[in-house]
């Protein structure tokens, strides 16, 4: 499909010259012309996961020149359908298909695009499934539920060329873009160390108890890939990111993803050689929280460069003065970045440079949304006609994520972890066993 619709444009675009060049010879005027070639570059866009991220492909689809069409939305809750309809109603003039199950969804030759927002667990899956059936994929971060499948998506991308993209939006934030290649440019020196923070101050949960499956809620497709069990209370809805390894990947994979990534960009970084964690549930001790929810990580990479996670769940204390953020360390000046823009400052601590973002993108508010998720999936969907480079492709995404991966299987196996710096791979047997994770029975991978 793309290959047609591409050079229809370009022979249309040559069309177009005759006619203007040329007269009528076509029997189109320009105008006409101009109207067949938008239509052609359209991308026919489904969406799956209709939750806290919702939000933020409200603008991006709905933007007129980003020229595409919300042809389906799909959820396996019920009443996620009909939400994400009524609130996508006040932002397009005409209704999507809803659709409970995303196996149809990637099967429908119409659709180009799969913008993936399901949980963790099925981000892989769902991407691997969607590049098979020829698709391009947004997939929300962490990009993986696993090292292993970070590995298979960015295999399947170079053998299938589709575009896939990560939502790490940070990476197309311009105070962000603006510093980092600063910082690329020498202005703090060398980049030797960055601390990446995240604090938040959650509640207590509840215990997953046995309980019926929610009215409208297909929990058999909710857990796709992962291996069956019984319904818990709760779970479907947001805290199934607390309750064990089957399908989230806790506080690091849900929001370390995005620091980490700044710091791994900021200090041009990519496999580490060793992680080390301290971390453990500090907070609400017998509630349904089952993983860490204070964690203290070290990254150390070749050339002596180091990066720290610093990731708070249950205490709102900021300890940088913000909830999240990276703090980036040089031998000649340091850069305080986050999501409302940045800081620079000399090796004497004076502030030299700072500029501020006039967007809003939320910091650890539950939902999604703001002005450089916009322009992130724009820059998607630009990449995919050839108009842009992307901003972040699934080799940083993987790369980042892989980060996240190993700072949970340090806690998970209580070890510091010697890695191999030019995979990524860890080199103790033991935790090398989580690299990859059981599937359900005909969810296995492709590759």
């Amino acid at each position: 499909m793309e290959n047609s619709r591409r050079d229809f444009i370009k022979k249309a675009a040559l069309s177009t010259a005759g006619i203007t060049f040329g007269g009528m010879a076509t029997g189109l005027s320009a105008k006409s012309y101009a109207k067949v070639i938008g239509a052609n570059e359209r991308l026919n866009v489904a969406i799956a996961g209709l939750g806290r991220r919702l939000g933020a492909y409200y603008e991006p689809i709905s933007k007129k020149d980003s020229n595409v069409e919300l042809v389906y939305l799909c959820d396996v809750m019920q009443k996620q359908r009909e939400a994400g309809l009524q609130k996508f109603s006040k932002f397009i003039d005409y209704k999507p298909k809803l659709e409970n199950d995303i196996r149809k969804v990637i099967a429908d030759k119409n659709v180009d695009v799969l913008i993936n927002a399901t949980p963790d667990h099925w981000h892989a899956p769902g991407t691997w499934l969607a590049v098979l059936a020829g698709k391009h994929v947004y997939v929300e971060k962490p990009c993986s539920q696993n090292p292993r499948e970070g590995e298979i998506l960015v295999e399947i991308q170079k053998k299938y060329g589709k575009i896939i993209q990560m939502g790490n939006q940070q990476r197309s934030a311009l105070e962000s873009i603006d510093v980092i290649s600063q910082i690329h440019n020498g202005a703090i020196g060398t980049p030797f160390k960055a601390v990446a923070f995240y604090t938040a101050n959650r509640g207590e949960v509840p215990l997953p108890k046995a309980a019926p499956v929610p009215t409208g809620l297909d929990w058999d497709l909710f857990q796709g890939p992962a291996p069956r069990r019984p319904y818990t209370h709760d779970t479907w809805d947001y805290n199934w990111h607390w309750y064990g390894w089957h399908y989230g990947t806790a506080e690091s994979g849900n929001n370390a993803t995005h620091e980490l990534d700044v710091a791994r960009w900021a200090l041009q970084v990519e496999f580490p050689e060793h992680v080390a964690v301290e971390a453990a549930k500090r907070h609400f001790l017998d509630d349904g929280w089952t993983m860490y929810d204070t964690m203290d990580a070290t990254f150390r990479f070749p050339g002596n460069k180091i990066i720290k996670w610093d990731g708070k769940s249950r205490n709102g204390y900021k300890t940088y003065g913000s909830d999240r953020g990276t703090v980036i360390y040089g031998s000649n000046g340091s850069v305080y970045v986050d999501r409302d823009g940045y800081r620079l400052y000399n090796r004497e601590g004076k502030m030299v440079k700072d500029s501020k973002s006039k967007g809003s993108e939320a910091g650890t508010a539950l939902g999604g949304g703001g002005d450089m998720s916009t322009r992130h999936v724009v820059n998607f969907f630009n990449a995919i006609r050839g108009k842009e480079k992307q901003n972040s492709t699934i080799d940083d995404g993987a790369k980042s994520t892989l980060l996240c991966h190993l700072a949970n299987i340090s806690f998970r196996t209580n070890k510091a972890l010697e890695i191999d710096s030019k995979n990524g791979h860890i080199r103790d047997k033991e935790a090398m066993k989580l690299w990859s994770r059981e599937y359900e029975k005909g969810w296995e991978p492709p590759i």
